[in-house]
């Protein structure tokens, strides 16, 4: 057994929701993380006492404003930058369009007849889908990176891909199935070399382990709120030169220094800061490692009880701390869980038209139908506990034999 907490008792000085407490063991936490309690104790504030427009000149829209500006360096600190380089978008979809079609529509602007955008094969559907767009906006052509077994881009892959009209490569920090976290600082390097700039959704990441936008020489990171424990709704974009030629993609009263119009939400953005700040608390005092210890005791109990049938699916080393991505041979995903009522968890496969399709995040690793099929992704948080992972592999045991 683990050391540490191994009940599921709920306090508000952890921050933890009661919800927690009257529903199945929660495994999801990629999916959306709960909203911390003292987040939530952060922004109410600002639904009813400072409620003014944070553009407002008069006094109620003073708090407000310097509300706003604390929650820019809140988040700028926990990714080591400063707020001139931090904008909010509504969400990380949002971001990454912005990120993409904002660069692709500027480089078109400068001259750019066709302009050039590298993703890679196992990437966000969000990012995916914004490449693909601007490339239709702007005449422009998308390059889609295979990766390897594990779920990692090839560096030489990129070298090769790089052409004069290449504008952008978005590559994402972490993968949100597998865990599997790219090598984002050599490729980086490798664009730059060639005059590039490199975008990572970072959403999966930031929170979880340190990040560090120096380190990884990114021109342009997302973040999202409801992937560390704010509400959904609330994201940020990261730019290295605030001053980048990026063309918006909603129009209106100039907010966000021109980035994104539409008048700010405070609550959400505090929420955002409050949330940045407990995560740099967690990374300081060792969560990572916690969160590592446990996922690895889940995966050790079900690998102890179904020997020879539990594979995982990622990177064994480079992957996130709270991710277990696994197939259990001889069954599927979408009939195991249902057998698991008192768990909530993610299969890897998706219903299209009444048919089980694999995850393309697997089935571009390379595995087999029957393994992407099988797939499991148990992601562990900020509050799950031994206890947790030990009912939660009894239910998976107990629903696999």
């Amino acid at each position: 057994m683990m050391s540490g907490q191994s009940t599921r008792t709920a306090t508000i000085a952890d921050g933890r929701p009661p919800g927690l407490d009257s529903g199945p063991v929660y495994l999801d936490y990629n999916g959306t993380t709960p909203v911390d309690i003292r987040v939530i104790d952060a922004l109410l504030p600002y639904l009813h006492t400072h409620f003014g427009n944070p553009s407002s000149s008069h006094h109620y829209g003073q708090e407000p404003a310097a509300a706003l500006a604390r929650a820019r360096t809140q988040v700028a600190r926990l990714i080591n930058t400063s707020s001139e380089h931090i904008f909010f978008t509504g969400s990380g979809s949002e971001a990454d369009a912005l990120a993409i079609r904002g660069t692709t529509a500027s480089a078109k602007a400068a001259g750019n007849p066709a302009p050039h955008l590298i993703t890679q094969a196992t990437e966000h559907p969000a990012v995916l889908a914004a490449c693909h767009d601007a490339a239709r906006s702007y005449g422009g052509r998308v390059t889609i990176l295979p990766v390897d077994e594990h779920g990692l881009v090839r560096p030489a892959d990129l070298r090769d891909a790089l052409s004069p009209d290449t504008v952008l490569v978005s590559i994402m920090h972490a993968n949100n199935e597998t865990g599997a976290i790219q090598p984002i600082a050599e490729l980086a390097a490798i664009a730059h070399q060639h005059g590039v700039l490199i975008h990572t959704d970072a959403a999966q990441s930031v929170g979880k382990i340190p990040v560090d936008v120096t380190a990884l020489d990114v021109d342009l990171l997302t973040l999202v709120g409801h992937k560390m424990y704010a509400p959904k709704g609330i994201a940020a974009l990261y730019l290295r030169d605030p001053s980048l030629a990026l063309e918006p993609i909603v129009g209106g009263g100039g907010q966000e220094h021109g980035r994104r119009s539409g008048t700010e939400n405070v609550p959400y953005a505090v929420a955002l800061g409050a949330a940045a700040e407990l995560a740099a608390t967690d990374l300081a005092s060792g969560s990572p490692s916690r969160l590592s210890q446990l996922r690895d005791h889940l995966h050790q109990q079900l690998d102890d009880a179904l020997p020879g049938r539990v594979l995982l699916n990622g990177h064994p080393q480079h992957r996130l701390p709270h991710v277990l991505n696994i197939s259990i041979d001889g069954t599927r995903a979408h009939e195991l869980l249902p057998s698991c009522p008192q768990l909530a968890a993610s299969a890897g496969s998706a219903c299209h038209a009444g048919l089980q399709e694999p995850s393309p995040v697997l089935t571009a690793m390379g595995y087999p139908p029957a393994r992407a099929l099988a797939a499991l992704r148990l992601t562990l948080g900020r509050w799950s506990t031994t206890d947790d992972a030990d009912q939660a592999a009894a239910q998976i045991i107990s629903a696999a034999t």
